[in-house]
């Protein structure tokens, strides 16, 4: 799943691949899914993209941006997004083929749900998208340990530590994925209420949020998440789905997985003690 790390993986490459280059043709939905979510009626994205240009990507949160001209295509979530240089095989079902002048092509294809959006400036009003444009990246200085303490206050104080990190679109972008190495790494239990973090917790919540973060990103992602080129991150998670069967790699004692709040959480029940 696409978080802050893979969308700033995602959108350099693409800046580095495909920009300036011309869309020649457009295939939209041809392996329909229940979960591929566009904006508007996808039958028009052929019409709107066809002679576009790319200008420029970026990352917006965990969304990954593209501008065409006046048009914005804009993925998130589940959409895997590749590039096929000439003469690649192009995988028998995906969601969007863009085809570009020198015969290379992006396409997208949707693992569990995620958004495949093309609009123009204005029109695209989903709070996600404008919370993700209006709050500040863990990944910048705006996000410092001031404005961590202020959304720690403004949350009600009974949520654990993953609810507060993870849900409510209090720091877009960061979600179940990334979050198992930022607690392990701040020694924080998933399930610790807010209530119950020390000082000393916060400080070492919020220095892991931003160094884990910044290091996921800097190695290109995490390897259970691919890039561009269908290559894993080179970030190699310590809490994961590769790695819980693995013992704890700080004190060596089994790693717990539990189902909590819609998803897999991993912790070390020695090093990250529930309070």
């Amino acid at each position: 799943m696409i978080e802050i790390p893979e969308a700033v993986t995602l959108s350099k490459q693409i800046e580095a691949t495909v920009l300036q280059k011309t869309i020649t043709n457009v295939i939209v939905n041809t392996s329909p899914h229940k979960f591929a979510f566009f904006f508007d009626d996808p039958a028009r994205y052929p019409d709107r993209l066809f002679h576009k240009k790319f200008l420029k990507a970026e990352a917006i949160a965990g969304f990954v941006q593209i501008s065409c001209d006046n048009l914005r295509l804009l993925f998130n979530d589940g959409v895997n997004i590749r590039y096929l240089a000439e003469g690649n095989p192009v995988p028998q079902k995906h969601q969007l083929h863009i085809q570009l002048e020198d015969h290379s092509s992006i396409v997208c294809t949707v693992q569990m749900y995620g958004g495949l959006w093309l609009f123009q400036d204005g029109e695209n009003e989903s709070p996600y998208y404008i919370t993700a444009m209006e709050k500040p990246s863990p990944l910048s200085d705006a996000f410092d340990f001031t404005y961590f303490q202020k959304i720690l206050h403004n949350t009600k104080q009974t949520l654990s530590a993953k609810a507060f990190l993870a849900t409510e679109q209090r720091i877009p972008g960061l979600g179940n994925g990334c979050l198992q190495d930022i607690l392990f790494n701040a020694q924080v239990n998933p399930r610790t209420k807010i209530e119950n973090l020390s000082a000393a917790d916060i400080e070492r919540l919020y220095t892991s949020l931003k160094t884990t973060l910044r290091e996921m990103t800097e190695l290109g992602g995490r390897n259970t998440e691919k890039d561009l080129f269908g290559q894993s991150g080179r970030y190699q998670t310590r809490l994961s789905s590769l790695t819980f069967q693995n013992p704890c790699p700080n004190c060596g004692n089994q790693i717990i997985k539990q189902a909590y709040l819609g998803g897999s959480v991993y912790f070390c029940p020695t090093c990250q003690p529930e309070v």
